[in-house]
């Protein structure tokens, strides 16, 4: 995975509340057992009408609207456990998703893919969206080692929690297997202390 230490990025808002796995990745595009492809069909159902057109009026299909951080509406990531949500957010090129809440199995898979998910008050993630009516140029910093966001156009500042594990992952680009593989030093010299019988 790519190290995350921070991040100065537009904003993508999509202003919805509950939003679940199957709206993020829809069932019938979970056949693939790789990574790669799965942001072509991020919200898919919200973006495409059934013959593959665009929807016009949806935010992903606005070509002046982009950004690494996308700002959901409170419980994003509920309903199914699928990792493909979290594959299709990454593949697409989000590397935060902000929310006033979200589901657990989401949120560890999201951040098992290298993706931060940073979970700010009500408050203000209203502002955020408030701040990208006025201007969709609306910028925010995520700094990961001071577990910080800033909405930049305002100057408002909230911190925001993080496992301390998954944080030292993020910050080094590691996923499971590689935090076992860099302790790889430490488990031989660890095994020859051990005395098999």
């Amino acid at each position: 995975m790519e190290k995350f230490s921070h991040i100065t990025s537009t904003i993508v808002p999509i202003k919805v509340e509950n939003v679940d796995t199957d709206q993020i990745i829809p069932a019938r595009f979970l056949k693939a057992t790789t990574r790669d492809g799965f942001g072509e069909n991020l919200f898919r159902d919200w973006r495409f009408h059934p013959d593959g057109s665009k929807k016009e009026d949806f935010i992903l299909n606005d070509d002046q609207i982009a950004g690494q951080v996308l700002v959901a509406g409170k419980n994003f990531g509920s309903g199914s456990s699928r990792e493909h949500a979290a594959w299709a957010i990454a593949d697409y090129g989000f590397r935060v998703v902000v929310s006033s809440f979200f589901a657990d199995i989401f949120k560890n898979n999201a951040l098992n893919n290298g993706v931060l998910p940073v979970q700010v008050s009500q408050e203000f993630l209203n502002e955020l969206f408030a701040s990208f009516e006025q201007d969709h140029a609306t910028e925010v910093t995520v700094n990961l080692e001071q577990q910080e966001i800033e909405n930049k156009a305002t100057g408002s500042k909230e911190q925001f929690e993080i496992n301390t594990y998954k944080k030292y992952c993020l910050t080094n680009g590691y996923d499971d297997i590689d935090y076992l593989m860099s302790l790889e030093t430490e488990i031989k010299a660890f095994e020859e202390t051990i005395d098999y019988l």
